[in-house]
């Protein structure tokens, strides 16, 4: 019987783990492509309108609230 719950402890505290390890690598990727798409968005724009840091600026740091606002709905559950 003891073996049993140290297994089955053994088993809950690796899916914890995985779980964990999961949610750290989203977040990272998230915030990397929002702020690349941002990046990429920004110097399109860029380029269309001869504004030459201006949009780069402006979409790069909307890129990054982006980022942090869907880490934040994640944490939460959303």
């Amino acid at each position: 019987m003891n073996d049993d719950r140290e297994d089955q402890s053994k088993l809950d505290t690796s899916r914890e783990t995985m779980w964990g390890l999961a949610l750290i690598s989203q977040i990272g990727l998230r915030i990397a492509a929002c702020i690349l798409i941002g990046v990429l968005a920004g110097r399109y724009l860029d380029s269309l309108m001869h504004t030459t840091p201006a949009m780069l600026l402006f979409f790069s740091l909307l890129g990054a609230a982006a980022s942090f606002k869907m880490i934040f709905d994640s944490l939460k559950g959303k």
